[in-house]
């Protein structure tokens, strides 16, 4: 289904949403559906050209990630708080492009339990291969917004960001039901 269909579906469905559910903010839950289909249709969009590319979108970011840092490494936590991923999935991720070659593990001086993770030239070069396959898919996936309309999308996501992370406060049950 394209764009259009699934945001007249969105459409349709929000005020049934709030008359068949009582006290349902719908204009939260409308902007959580679509943040949800932007999510989804972005992975849709990109996912052939990752499969064409040969590494997945969180292993593109992480080596994107490493060649960025300074001396091009970075902790597997860091790299999961930046990423967006759960430590357990960075784990697994980590291991992929370990076994591909991309990254490798070396043990932290000071403390052997901990350890860095570096990004090895085999890395770099798919990180730099990657760039040039995904370039024009991404400047096409916003094609259809102007700078301005850019810019203000870019305000409002970190707005956003920051009201899921520093603004909301976490539902308790316990409190709310009498």
């Amino acid at each position: 289904m394209s764009g259009t269909p699934r945001l007249s579906a969105i459409d349709r469905s929000a005020p049934a949403m709030g008359r068949a559910l009582p006290g349902l903010p719908v204009r939260e839950t409308v902007f959580v559906q679509l943040l949800r289909l932007c999510l989804a249709s972005m992975g849709d969009f990109f996912a052939g050209e990752f499969r064409k590319i040969g590494i997945n979108e969180h292993c593109f970011h992480v080596l994107c990630l490493l060649m960025a840092t300074e001396g091009e490494r970075a902790a597997p936590s860091e790299l999961a708080d930046l990423v967006g991923t759960s430590r357990a999935n960075m784990t697994r991720i980590l291991g992929m492009l370990v076994d591909d070659g991309f990254a490798v593990r070396e043990s932290e001086m000071l403390d052997g339990r901990r350890y860095m993770i570096h990004i090895t030239e085999a890395g770099r070069e798919a990180a730099r291969r990657a760039v040039a396959q995904l370039s024009g898919p991404l400047h096409s996936a916003f094609s259809g917004m102007s700078d301005r309309d850019l810019d203000m999308f870019e305000a409002m996501l970190r707005k956003c960001i920051l009201s899921f992370t520093d603004n909301a406060s976490p539902f308790r049950p316990s409190e709310t039901v009498k």
